[in-house]
């Protein structure tokens, strides 16, 4: 396996929104099957995850929907982190520690709970942000689906002009999905 990277790895509207204003991802069940995606590939790879507290939110309010597309109400079986500042519920039988602060601290802890494998930034889009700002994301992963919303939650909230995103692959999925892959070239 190559070196172990951190990725962004989501799917966003046509204009850049990776959820409803209310935090709903209805818009994107019906444009893409995870099993046919790249998903099973990617996840094989991902030794630690990070994930906002928003996005943890959703998935303890949509438990039904997750244990539909995959079968259990946490489908991960690597560690997760997940960042926030207020006291939340646990998933029986799930890996989590959660975390607040700055991301460098915890991405170290991270690295070394994946070893050899990625880290994968599971949402949302400032999360995925700051581990930009503090030189720690090394891609993107965007699957972009074929509807707009409007408005609702970033896809990735930063401006980004240096270091630049380097488009690295992009992949038909289907008639209303693509994906894109972009490195982070790092100082430039």
């Amino acid at each position: 396996m190559a070196e172990a990277k951190t990725q962004y790895y989501t799917a966003t509207s046509l204009d850049g929104f990776i959820a409803t204003e209310d935090d709903s991802l209805d818009w994107l069940f019906p444009l893409s099957d995870l099993n046919t995606s790249s998903y099973p590939a990617f996840i094989a790879d991902v030794g630690a995850l990070a994930m906002g507290s928003t996005t943890y939110e959703w998935m303890l309010r949509n438990a039904e929907a997750v244990i539909a597309e995959t079968g259990s109400p946490w489908p991960y079986t690597q560690p997760a982190w997940i960042f926030t500042s207020r006291q939340l519920p646990t998933i029986p039988g799930a890996d989590i520690r959660f975390v607040s602060g700055g991301v460098p601290a915890v991405h170290a802890a991270m690295r070394a709970a994946a070893v050899d494998k990625n880290i994968w930034i599971v949402g949302g889009g400032d999360l995925a942000g700051q581990f930009h700002d503090a030189g720690l994301l090394d891609e993107l992963i965007i699957q972009v689906g074929s509807v707009t919303l409007g408005k609702g939650r970033p896809l990735f909230p930063r401006r980004v002009l240096n270091p630049v995103l380097r488009l690295a692959s992009v992949r038909q999925m289907g008639t209303s999905m693509v994906e894109l892959r972009y490195e982070v070239e790092k100082g430039r």
